[in-house]
């Protein structure tokens, strides 16, 4: 079963959303989270329609139509969406009109537009797609089981399934959990990430969707080969052992492998989990990383399929993302490792067409 990667969109902090420049620069942050960069909603949607959708829903649907637009197809046939956190900002408002009216004169609006599959509803709704729709929330798998689920659609003879990983962050919930130690405690600068050694990643969100499908087009950004997740491995030994039979599995050797991505977020503990597997297999490798673009999310893993599926369509490494100093030359190949606080652990395999 062949699975081709025929369009793609990004909402991030970058500016990601024009598709005919490739990250052309980073933008620079100093701030407690990376905010995605805020579209031209009028551009896409009616201000009428909009006014009542959230952020998350409107910038789900923009990156819908431009990856549907990208693969030429107008209706997919399954919508799969992965959020970690669901339309937060909606959850949050009707639990605060809840305390603050004693649970009096509730409306249900927010409540119904807070639920986690908002997104791949409103969608569906917009282009009248009847097709199968679900949404996985499955915290730092949830953009991978998407993929896994659409890959099995392509298996049993669909075409196109348009998949999508969306996130967002807001000020309660980021204040909530930095106090568990999972955000750092100083506003850092994003492009000196890696020289911060302290504990808790640097944060963010944003929305990512793609059109996968059984047949490639002349247009094609990339295959994607391979998918595989790992729940909260025991040590970097059986990580290790993972990753090798991964590779095995797929008839891929580390010296096949042209470009590693990998998920180094700042937080000390879990960037020392990259470094052992990189030292081990990938020391002569040229590296890069991702999450200095865009901050650390449940679905943040969408993004870095996006920048891999990018590179393999452009054969352009942008320099702000590498990780060393190895020169990248033909990529073929690229492998993405990604973990949510150790806790979920992924491996992408991409390859050019």
């Amino acid at each position: 079963m062949k699975a081709y990667i025929n369009g793609t969109a990004s909402l991030s902090p970058q500016n990601s959303l024009d598709y005919n420049e490739f990250l052309k620069g980073i933008v620079e942050y100093e701030d407690d989270f990376l905010k995605s960069i805020k579209p031209n909603f009028k551009d896409y949607i009616k201000p009428i329609e909009a006014r009542r959708m959230s952020k998350t829903v409107k910038n789900g649907i923009i990156c819908s139509e431009i990856a549907m637009l990208e693969a030429e197809i107008n209706m997919p046939d399954a919508i799969i969406v992965g959020t970690g956190l669901g339309i937060l900002s909606d959850t949050e408002k009707f639990l605060e009109k809840m305390l603050n009216d004693n649970e009096q004169y509730l409306t249900p609006t927010s409540f119904i537009q807070s639920t986690h599959n908002t997104v791949a509803a409103q969608i569906a709704l917009r282009i009248k797609c009847h097709n199968y729709n679900f949404t996985y929330v499955n915290r730092g798998f949830s953009f991978e089981t998407a993929l896994q689920d659409g890959m099995m659609h392509l298996n049993e003879g669909k075409k196109n399934v348009l998949i999508g990983g969306a996130d967002e962050m807001s000020e309660h919930y980021f204040h909530i959990v930095r106090k568990n130690g999972r955000w750092k405690k100083i506003a850092i600068k994003n492009t000196e990430l890696l020289n911060y050694k302290t504990e808790g990643a640097i944060c963010g969100e944003g929305v990512n969707f793609f059109v996968l499908s059984s047949e490639k087009k002349k247009n094609t950004y990339a295959e994607l080969k391979s998918l595989k997740t790992f729940y909260k491995p025991k040590n970097d030994k059986e990580i290790n052992k993972k990753l090798l039979s991964f590779l095995e599995n797929n008839n891929i050797n580390i010296t096949d492998i042209d470009l590693v991505i990998t998920g180094q977020s700042g937080d000390k503990k879990g960037d020392a989990i990259y470094d052992n597997i990189l030292n081990n297999n990938f020391i002569e490798k040229p590296v890069a990383y991702f999450k200095h673009l865009t901050g650390d999310y449940q679905t943040s893993s969408s993004f870095a399929f996006w920048l891999g599926a990018n590179i393999l369509k452009s054969q352009k490494v942008p320099d702000f993302i590498m990780q060393n100093n190895k020169k990248v030359k033909k990529v073929k190949n690229i492998l993405i490792y990604n973990h949510y606080f150790n806790i979920n652990n992924s491996f992408m395999l991409l390859s050019v067409i």
